[in-house]
């Protein structure tokens, strides 16, 4: 008999070992340090799509997290890459397999979530909210009558179904407050595909009775929808933060720095209170059709672009981030050089291109695209596609031969004159100075190569902003 329990001992302690091991490498599946991301030279931020994280509006990407993510990878000298999670549940899982390096959204941090990633300090404080719709007739209405429709005591929410979305923090906290009140609260499970800002407006839509949100996140969104109340409190404050991996101690230890830094300054606050405070630009926003929560939208100018973008075998949401680049939409624009329009051509090429008004978008986007399919045509003997548009791109911004001689100062480099990408970019930036403009087969001498080098460079970053936002 004792044989017989010293075997099951050691079957079951051999389970238990095997047990840990599992948990162990599901725990640590991948590790990407602050070391190999400088190495990578890219910081990939993982995120969801929301009005207030990370959104498209008039062409520009914004949020609250992307400002912030673009000061961060700045002072660490990286790229900053965003990658979107389709639904929230998916979050942590994609962490841990090393899709992105940190989880950089309004998380909630609480003890299970802990167990799981490390949080960085905290981004902020809020509190959770009950978003609940006031009657039809409010504006009518007496403060007290109002008052006595409205739930504004968590207790009558007993018997009662609020819509929230699974694994979220506002889940946990309708159970918590079940067992806290003594009596069931039912949990409506919405899709982790829905943004806090869809959920909201189901419930001022009517589509659903009460959601949850954090405190700032619902006040922006009530300023648009007056008829929301978030009054009622359903929790204490909470932090909110990013995460890592439990792996990753020396990112945790740099973000933490950079955000107890970050925190200290006006830019921070100013950041802050552009998405959660400033209930005018919201409304503004809300309601353009150029904001990308609403509609497939870039610019007023979509139509023409993807016509002139069919016309040269482009995505037409490159020329459109060309377009931005070059005006930001604006059609009446001049600049210091002398150029003009939507493409911002100057005045000799607009004649050669038969541009009467360039101020007129559709004048403008033909002959920039012209123009742009001109420059792919000069430089035929790149036979990678990419590169060869980001050549063409390159001479658009400083011309055509100042392109010719960085790609022959390439060449005597060593790099290769058929490669823009740390090559003849590299070698564009070294035509600033006179030791090499001066040199005897430097056909057409100084060019400004700061301005080519990242003209290039922020065309394609936001063209993979505009790819995640908008169909093409």
């Amino acid at each position: 008999m004792k044989k017989i329990l010293l075997l099951l001992s050691i079957v079951l302690l051999s389970c238990q070992s095997e047990t840990k091991v599992k948990e162990d490498e599901n725990a640590e599946k991948f590790s990407r340090d602050l070391e190999a991301i400088k190495e990578s030279g890219t910081l990939k931020a993982l995120t969801i799509y929301s009005g207030t994280t990370y959104f498209l509006y008039k062409g520009r990407p914004m949020g609250f997290e992307y400002e912030l993510l673009e000061r961060l990878a700045n002072d660490l000298d990286v790229e900053l890459e965003m990658v979107v999670a389709k639904d929230e549940n998916d979050l942590v899982d994609l962490l841990q397999n090393g899709e992105g390096d940190l989880l950089a959204y309004g998380y909630t941090i609480t003890e299970s979530r802990k167990k799981q990633i490390n949080f960085t300090t905290p981004l902020y404080l809020s509190h959770q909210v009950l978003v609940q719709k006031k009657p039809e007739n409010w504006r009518r209405m007496k403060l007290h009558e109002i008052k006595n429709y409205l739930v504004t005591n968590p207790v009558e929410l007993i018997g009662d179904t609020i819509s929230v979305k699974r694994n979220s923090s506002y889940a946990s906290r309708v159970k918590n407050l079940s067992n806290e009140l003594g009596g069931n609260i039912f949990i409506d499970t919405l899709k982790g595909t829905l943004s806090t800002d869809k959920i909201i407006k189901k419930v001022a839509e009517g589509d659903i009775k009460y959601t949850i949100a954090d405190e700032n996140i619902a006040f922006i969104n009530s300023s648009y929808y007056p008829i929301l109340d978030i009054s009622t409190s359903l929790s204490l404050s909470q932090r909110i933060g990013w995460a890592v991996r439990k792996r990753d101690t020396t990112l945790l230890s740099t973000v933490n720095q950079w955000l107890e830094n970050a925190k200290k300054t006006t830019d921070y606050h100013v950041i802050y209170n552009k998405y959660f405070k400033n209930k005018r630009l919201y409304k503004k926003r809300v309601v353009s059709n150029f904001y990308s929560l609403n509609e497939n939208k870039i610019s007023p100018y979509d139509d023409i672009i993807k016509e002139n973008a069919n016309l040269i075998n482009w995505d037409w949401r490159l020329l459109a981030s060309v377009a931005y680049q070059e005006s930001q939409f604006k059609p009446d624009r001049d600049s210091w050089a002398g150029a003009s329009g939507l493409m911002q051509i100057m005045p000799a090429t607009a004649r050669e291109l038969g541009v009467t008004d360039p101020y007129n978008p559709k004048q403008s986007l033909k002959a920039g695209s012209k123009y742009l399919d001109q420059m792919l045509g000069s430089h035929e003997n790149v036979t990678d596609s990419i590169q060869r548009i980001k050549f063409a791109l390159g001479s658009y911004n400083c011309g055509l031969y100042h392109v010719k001689d960085a790609q022959k100062l390439a060449k005597k480099q060593g790099l290769d004159p058929l490669i823009w990408d740390n090559n003849v970019e590299l070698a564009l930036l070294d035509l600033s100075f006179p030791e090499h403009y001066n040199k005897d087969f430097i056909k057409y001498g100084y060019v400004r190569g700061e301005e080519p080098f990242n003209y290039v460079k922020e065309i394609f970053k936001r063209y993979e902003h505009y790819k995640k936002f908008i169909d093409n």
